[in-house]
């Protein structure tokens, strides 16, 4: 009963609705940098952790644009060269995972599962790294050789981690958002 006059009252308030999502929205997006340094036991292989921006990118894109995609890409890609040094950026790498996952969806090739975001996180991780290598390439402050060996280990680890952990970034929020959306309509 009281969860009926909870909807009745979100589908009444249209602002308080706008609010709360934005909240949730930008509360998981903190969550995610909060995270992003953080290397807790049994979250890292090798040295190194999920990149939880990038699955926070794929969870945003997946239902999305491929507009909101890159803007996601772009924002979330200056605050994490904010986090760190801006050259490399990361701004590219974020770019093009949300370009990429919200053309892939937009598409239809993908069903929407867990099994099928853990793939766009397996596969985009490996594009996010491979461009950082390249701007890496670019800089010719270390060889072409150091930096593409340490690229397979370092794509392959977060590739490997980042599909672990995305249905647990995605299924929340991918849930409220249809929750949200629905109520709109």
């Amino acid at each position: 009963m009281k969860s009926d006059s909870l909807v009745g009252t979100w589908q009444s308030q249209p602002l308080q609705r706008l609010v709360v999502n934005a909240a949730v929205t930008i509360g998981s997006l903190l969550l995610c940098l909060l995270l992003l340094p953080t290397r807790l036991p049994g979250m890292e292989l090798a040295g190194i952790g999920p990149n939880w921006l990038l699955i926070w990118v794929v969870a945003w894109s997946v239902n999305r644009t491929m507009f909101q995609g890159a803007l996601a890409g772009l924002v979330l890609g200056l605050i994490q060269d904010g986090m760190t040094a801006p050259m490399p950026t990361h701004t590219l790498s974020l770019m093009a995972v949300g370009i990429l996952t919200a053309r892939l969806r937009k598409g239809r090739y993908i069903q929407e599962d867990f099994i099928s975001v853990a793939l766009i996180a397996f596969g985009t991780a490996v594009i996010a790294e491979t461009i950082m290598a390249i701007q890496y390439s670019f800089q010719a402050e270390r060889s072409l050789v150091e930096i593409w060996n340490y690229h397979q280990l370092i794509a392959l680890s977060s590739a490997i981690l980042s599909s672990l952990w995305a249905p647990v970034v995605y299924f929340p929020l991918n849930r409220w958002w249809q929750w949200v959306e629905n109520l709109e309509q």
